[in-house]
């Protein structure tokens, strides 16, 4: 019994240290991310701006308004709201801004829904570029025109740098962690080390030809999940945008939290057994983007990463054995990784005081493992502040 336990507790260690290993590499790379120059003469695209809104009222007026207002040729831009679900007087407000209005209803609403939708209204050439945002996102002035400027180099896809709007919570104050930390590792340092960056769901823009043939095979709530993978298996270029900002509503209860997470652990326990499928083949065509992210989609989620080392190490002191030292050697990697992929204005008091209910969100998160039946194609949306 003893030599089984201690098989499965090796079993464990290796899971847990491979993530750990990836973590702190390219939180280290992420500080040698080249900076990039802007193009002296910008070409100027049709740009269209999507933005899936889904019974968000409370926040879609301001981010409308965002989208509007940019310092760019507004007869060559469009911004359209994907209203699902939001009351008349929202839609009436939103034509003063104004914005187009696509109202759309689903038995079961989702994003991939909602774009779908509206690029088969819009038709296959109704841009050259399109760019997604959440209802709670706000943007700057110069965003689009900065996105379309780095279209020059090539790339099919570009993802923004997507920061928190609030951190008026402790729960919100970890979530705009975890969102510095995933642009750190999963997008930064994957640049630096010329790997393609992960796309997150919004601040994302496509060329509008390719996004208009590949949204329609989108079938899950992970639908930024699934163009990755397309673009990647094509081979085509991905880019990411340190220095340009969009601005994201973060959750502020635990309640949010939980119900935000079961969605996306939903997508990633698709995403682990696409993976399953997918490595070896990938391996053999030597795809090393795809096979990052292949590998990357097998770890577990960050709080459950994050928790194990630091229980089973407190475990293996109590228990007097020698055990305890790799445990402690693997959790101290992770807090070093975490710690150098955290911008320097995230390490304050507010962040000190959150770590206090990041024990309930670990257990949260577990927990949300065994609850993610039914959730594969069901849209949660953020909770709001109001």
């Amino acid at each position: 019994m003893m030599t089984i336990l201690g098989v499965l507790d090796w079993i464990l260690f290796v899971i847990l240290l491979v993530p750990g290993i990836y973590f702190i590499f390219y939180a280290l790379a992420s500080w040698f991310v080249p900076s990039r120059p802007v193009h002296k003469y910008p070409e100027f695209k049709e740009v269209i701006i999507l933005i899936p809104a889904y019974k968000a009222d409370e926040v879609i007026l301001n981010t409308a308004r965002s989208a509007v207002m940019q310092d760019y040729p507004g007869d060559i831009m469009r911004v359209q709201v994907i209203s699902d679900g939001m009351s008349e007087e929202t839609i009436e407000e939103l034509g003063k801004i104004p914005v187009e209005v696509l109202p759309v209803s689903f038995e079961n609403s989702s994003k991939a829904k909602a774009l779908a939708r509206a690029v088969s209204c819009l038709g296959p050439n109704a841009a050259d570029t399109v760019i997604i945002l959440d209802a709670d996102n706000v943007i700057g002035r110069t965003f689009v025109t900065r996105v379309v400027d780095a279209f020059q180099d090539g790339a099919v896809a570009i993802q923004a740098h997507r920061k928190a709007k609030n951190r008026n919570s402790s729960t919100a104050v970890l979530d705009a962690a975890s969102e510095e930390i995933n642009n750190s590792v999963f997008r930064a340092g994957h640049m630096a080390m010329g790997l393609p960056p992960a796309l997150i769901g919004s601040g994302m823009a496509f060329d509008y030809s390719w996004f208009y043939d590949h949204i329609g095979r989108c079938t899950t709530s992970g639908e930024d999940k699934e163009l990755e993978l397309m673009l990647l298996e094509e081979g085509a270029a991905i880019d990411y945008l340190d220095d340009v900002y969009l601005f994201d509503e973060k959750t502020s209860s635990a309640r949010g939290y939980y119900n935000q997470r079961r969605r996306w652990i939903a997508a990633q326990f698709n995403c682990a057994v696409t993976a399953l499928k997918r490595l070896p083949a990938a391996i053999r065509d030597r795809n090393y983007g795809l096979i990052d992210k292949l590998v990357q989609w097998l770890f577990p989620p960050r709080m459950v990463l994050a928790a194990v080392p630091l229980l089973m190490t407190v475990l293996y002191i109590v228990l007097g054995s020698p055990k305890f030292a790799k445990w402690f050697a693997l959790s101290f990697i992770l807090i070093v990784s975490f710690i150098a992929a955290l911008p320097k204005k995230h390490k304050d008091g507010k962040l000190v005081k959150a770590l206090l209910i990041a024990p309930l969100l670990a257990i949260m998160s577990f927990l949300n493992l065994f609850r993610i039946r039914g959730m594969r194609d069901r849209f949660i949306h953020t909770e709001h502040i109001r």
